[in-house]
């Protein structure tokens, strides 16, 4: 494994620059004007080094729909985007309900070598809610899954939901809830509101989100099991979310960052593009969202990257799949809604995309210090670029991004998975195959 040598670096944004030495997947030294001979050298003058980003909602679509999105196509562009590890949701075809496939998407993961690809398991077979999942092959497997969620689907039978809380307790793993009550959202593609009224969109209620976030409060209260809340989109989830951390419920969630800066005004284009499960709320949702991560209230950023085919998104509003692009936008958009505004700082920033969601997954390897002898997982960043969002330029095979044409702040320059460079100035490092696609560890 060779040398790598970044100049002239400020940790987390902070301080005076420093040189940090990165040998055998760990950071070995941290100084002024370190010389080595035989490194890789990036100039890190007036850039920022964060430890590397972990993401506990992504869509990979292998296997199934590779002509969407593909493990080696996902993890290009989680590494583009500062990612070091994601988190692959279940609703693949065949659905991640068994320890085959749980295992084939961690190899795939490995071969391709870009980040570490842990996929979720289903909580429910086929993710139909009624009969749940062999969690424990699973989490015994290769792949050693620690995370499941029926995600695009709610775990809407509180029996259902309570056991598998109470296996997930025993098994020392974490259930992601996808809270939506479906009776209450039969037909609904758009947030209910004005907006929607107006356009004629079946309209989605809050309390569909809210009623399933305060339901699965109580069955973890119970349980005295953990349980994790994604894609948080309302006001009220806010709140709930406060109450139940107040009554000492174990209870984290995240929000993802077309929910920080898009709402409902942008529907007036009836664009498919902007059809999205939770659908973008109103603006006084995305302000107490916007708060909520800043207060801690809501734990970390994840992305929901849900990548979709042009003929299922270039079509009528109701009849397009939910869903939108995430992995290489994510940090400029927390840097728009969070740093500029003033809510975060770049401490901030590592906390909520990197050491919240390592240790909500339990990565022992991952969301570490900027410090010598810690696993050099790590994104380095220029904060004083903009760039322009052009989806054909993006690492994804889709193209459903709602940034299209947009200018945004910030952007990564390079990342580092265990020491190597795996994307730098806007490229994915594909490493050699063979015995260097081995699983590495430091």
């Amino acid at each position: 494994m060779s040398n790598v040598l970044i100049k002239n670096v400020r940790l987390y944004g902070a301080g005076d620059p420093v040189d940090v030495l990165l040998a055998d997947g760990e950071i070995r030294e941290i100084g002024t004007d370190l010389g080595v001979v035989e490194a890789e050298t990036v100039d890190g003058t007036g850039q920022y080094l964060l430890p590397g980003f972990v993401d506990l909602h992504t869509h990979l679509r292998e296997p199934g729909r590779e002509d969407t999105e593909t493990i080696e196509s996902g993890s290009a562009a989680a590494a583009l985007g500062g990612y070091t590890a994601v988190f692959a949701m279940a609703n693949t075809s065949p659905v991640a309900d068994s320890v085959v496939v749980t295992d084939h998407v961690w190899r795939r993961g490995q071969e391709v070598g870009l980040v570490d690809v842990y996929p979720v398991g289903a909580v429910t077979v086929g993710l139909a809610g009624k009969q749940l999942a062999e969690m424990g092959t699973m989490a015994a497997g290769e792949a050693g899954v620690r995370m499941f969620s029926d995600d695009g689907h709610c775990v809407y039978d509180p029996l259902i939901m309570r056991r598998a809380l109470e296996y997930a307790n025993s098994l020392g793993v974490l259930i992601a809830q996808h809270a939506e009550e479906p009776r209450l959202t039969d037909g609904a593609v758009a947030h209910e509101g004005p907006t929607a009224a107006r356009l004629g969109l079946a309209g989605w209620p809050r309390a569909a989100e809210e009623s399933i976030v305060a339901r699965d409060a109580l069955l973890a209260r119970d349980a005295g099991a953990r349980v994790h809340i994604c894609h948080a989109s309302t006001a009220g989830t806010v709140e709930l979310l406060k109450w139940a951390k107040g009554q000492g419920i174990s209870i984290t969630a995240e929000v993802t960052p077309h929910h920080l800066l898009l709402d409902d005004s942008r529907l007036e284009t009836y664009d498919a593009v902007n059809r999205v499960n939770p659908p973008l709320r109103e603006a006084a949702d995305v302000a107490a969202l916007r708060q909520a991560l800043a207060d801690g209230v809501l734990d970390c950023v994840a992305t929901d990257h849900a990548p979709h085919a042009a003929q299922d998104k270039c079509c009528e509003f109701a009849a397009a799949r939910p869903g939108m692009l995430g992995l290489e936008t994510a940090l400029s958009i927390v840097v728009e809604t969070m740093v500029e505004p003033g809510l975060l700082d770049w401490r901030g920033v590592a906390r909520v995309m990197s050491e919240n969601p390592a240790r909500i997954a339990g990565l022992d390897d991952q969301g570490r210090p900027l410090a010598v002898g810690e696993p050099a997982n790590l994104v380095l960043i220029d904060p004083a670029t903009s760039w322009t969002v052009r989806a054909t330029e993006l690492a994804s095979i889709s193209e459903n991004t709602p940034y299209e044409a947009m200018t945004l702040p910030a952007r990564v320059t390079a990342t580092f998975l265990r020491g190597r460079v795996t994307a730098r100035d806007g490229k994915a490092r594909q490493r050699e195959r063979g015995a260097s696609a081995a699983r590495e560890r430091s």
